[in-house]
């Protein structure tokens, strides 16, 4: 039997971008869509309700809180993570399942390998990654090309395992007046607790609708910050993360 699997996808008023790219999700590849919602005025909640999707509107705002608030209410042995304002290409979901059933802890949609390339990223965000990359690298290990992306699958044990779930393992957000993603910590602490990651080729298509999120000088102060002092202030478990079926 096939792990279960929950599309797991924030949103913050993506009905246009909904509209288009959730109906390329065939049944067949998920068992659950959990739209986690912080706090849009569009149609964004209404659509996902009439398509069937499981939602969660989130009590505080910003993404990591999606995660804390949204993963007690998947369904799915294994996450995958994704954004439907065009940036993530739907018909890549079961590559990403493929390769976890290989033996993978988790698995990175990767903008940058295999030829493929972004078409969202700026000269600023292209850069920013670029920096982010070699900081993961030389800090933590590993030779992954694409550690930020949100387009990933995972097991979601591994969540918990790496204590991505608790608010102290982003206390520089208050040195930055910010809330952080979780993309990166998962890496660096998916690398220091020695979790089998792989990539796959993923093309970044332009967003086709929404507005950026991103707080790049804050956002990418903080991270720093954060990658840097993550050689020192967390330590990976000692057991072994088990990738049980979900409850």
């Amino acid at each position: 039997m096939r792990p279960r699997v929950t599309l797991f996808v924030p949103t913050l008023n993506e009905e246009e971008g909904m509209r288009l790219i959730m109906p390329r999700v065939r049944p067949d590849w998920v068992d659950q869509v959990l739209v986690v919602d912080g706090g849009s005025r569009d149609g964004t909640v209404a659509y996902a309700r009439e398509r069937g999707y499981d939602v969660v509107v989130q009590r505080r705002r910003g993404l990591r809180h999606a995660y804390t608030e949204g993963l007690p209410s998947a369904r799915g042995d294994v996450i995958i993570t994704f954004s439907p304002d065009g940036n993530c290409i739907p018909e890549d979901i079961p590559k990403l399942t493929a390769r976890l059933d290989e033996g993978c802890d988790m698995v990175i949609a990767s903008r940058y390998i295999g030829g493929m390339r972004s078409e969202d990223d700026d000269w600023l965000t292209r850069l920013g990654n670029s920096f982010f990359r070699r900081l993961i690298s030389t800090l933590h290990g590993g030779s992954l090309v694409d550690p930020m992306t949100i387009y990933r699958a995972w097991w979601k044990p591994l969540f918990y395992h790496l204590d991505l779930d608790r608010d102290r393992s982003y206390f520089q957000e208050r040195w930055f007046n910010t809330v952080m993603g979780v993309e990166q910590l998962m890496t660096v602490r998916a690398l220091k607790a020695g979790l089998q990651i792989a990539e796959i080729p993923s093309p970044e298509p332009a967003r086709i609708a929404g507005v950026r999120k991103l707080q790049v000088i804050r956002w990418g102060l903080a991270y720093a910050t954060q990658i840097v002092m993550e050689r020192f202030v967390w330590e990976p478990p000692r057991t072994v993360m088990k990738r049980s079926r979900s409850g």
